[in-house]
């Protein structure tokens, strides 16, 4: 079992215009926790901050300041290959993270065998079909020697998520994985990771803008905006008693079955510009802290 420790993670860009350069603040100390059986769902607009942390944790970026710890259960420090064994991502759109030109079978034994997972082909054959069978992709054998273009955006996500766990992955980073599904599939896609998390004891962080499917997925929810926690706590907490401005405008954005017919708009103009990004209520602790400051800084000042 492994988690990930995150800690006053800082990422920045700089922009050119002209000769004039200017830094952007995408990720501003942002910290949070990653732990065996349990899921934090990442919510925020676009432009929020979201992927960047996604790529952060998969090393695809490297951040400005802060840590991304993993450790084993017994304390070990993960580093190097089994760092890349033990977090994995699930991509956004499975139309464009699979190859085209590559067969289903592809896919799967190439990070089984990059990170020696299986030794003859005909193990390495045998583990693909198992990996296709786990994510109800059934029969195997059918699908393996198929093409992505051959299968629906359901089974392309499926075949994504077999992907990611065929090295043995302990760390899922889902980023939006449904979002580019149709509505009517989006559940069983959701309820299969829900069901690969407990047979594998995984540790998840699922980003969405959809506070529906956050609660539904996750045990934990941290809203984020312009690249800072605003709030944060249990998902039924945050859904049902928003505190923060901007979780509130997220959970009227959000459909609801009670009341048809409803606009966001209805409940007026917001003006975002007025929503402070300074504070986050953390629903754990009961109470308001600053966001965007070092967890030294908000542990000193409480």
């Amino acid at each position: 079992m492994t988690s990930v420790h995150v800690t006053d993670l800082v990422k920045d860009y700089k922009l050119r215009s002209g000769l004039k350069r200017t830094r952007l603040r995408a990720v501003d100390h942002v910290s949070l926790e990653l732990v065996p059986g349990r899921t934090v769902a990442l919510v925020g607009e676009s432009g929020s901050g979201k992927s960047t942390i996604a790529k952060i944790l998969t090393r695809m970026e490297r951040p400005t300041s802060g840590t991304v710890d993993v450790r084993l259960e017994d304390g070990t420090a993960v580093d190097g290959a089994a760092y890349r064994r033990e977090v994995q991502m699930v991509f956004q759109d499975p139309f464009a993270s699979l190859n085209p030109f590559h067969s289903i079978e592809h896919h799967i034994a190439r990070p089984l065998r990059i990170h020696k997972r299986t030794g003859t082909n005909e193990e390495t054959h045998a583990r693909v079909i198992e990996m296709l069978e786990r994510v109800n992709l059934s029969p195997g054998e059918d699908l393996a020697p198929r093409r992505p273009h051959e299968l629906s955006g359901g089974q392309r996500q499926r075949v994504a998520i077999a992907r990611a766990l065929a090295p043995g992955a302990q760390v899922l980073i889902a980023d939006e994985p449904v979002s580019m599904l149709d509505v009517s599939i989006r559940l069983g896609v959701l309820n299969l990771l829900g069901r690969l998390q407990r047979e594998d004891d995984l540790a998840v962080l699922y980003i969405t803008h959809d506070l529906a499917t956050a609660r539904h997925f996750s045990d934990e929810i941290v809203v984020l905006y312009r690249g800072r926690v605003v709030e944060r706590g249990p998902s039924d907490a945050v859904i049902l008693d928003p505190r923060h401005d901007y979780t509130k405008l997220l959970a009227q954005a959000a459909p609801d079955p009670e009341r048809p017919g409803r606009l966001a708009a209805d409940a007026g103009p917001v003006d975002r510009d007025a929503i402070d990004n300074g504070r986050c209520y953390d629903h754990f602790a009961g109470q308001w802290r600053d966001a965007g400051v070092p967890t030294e800084s908000k542990e000193r000042s409480a």
